[in-house]
């Protein structure tokens, strides 16, 4: 899989809403998650702070962490 050609992103809010996961919660669990893992900072007026985003490649690195942090 070519992980440098990204053609769309969701941000954590909406990510979160698909899985059914608290968005802060995933916050919190997605702290070592870098842009090789589909994880993108995303800035605009709405989000001048920025918020997470994720490329197909991180909502399916999500996925798979996910249990893990559960089982903490």
């Amino acid at each position: 899989m070519q992980l440098n050609k990204i053609s769309s992103i969701r941000t954590i809010a909406l990510v979160a809403k698909d899985l059914g996961e608290d968005e802060d919660w995933l916050f919190d669990i997605v702290d070592a998650m870098e842009p090789e893992d589909g994880l993108i900072w995303v800035y605009s007026p709405e989000y001048p702070e920025g918020t997470m985003a994720f490329s197909d490649h991180g909502v399916e690195y999500l996925k798979e962490i996910i249990p893990y942090h559960r089982d903490k």
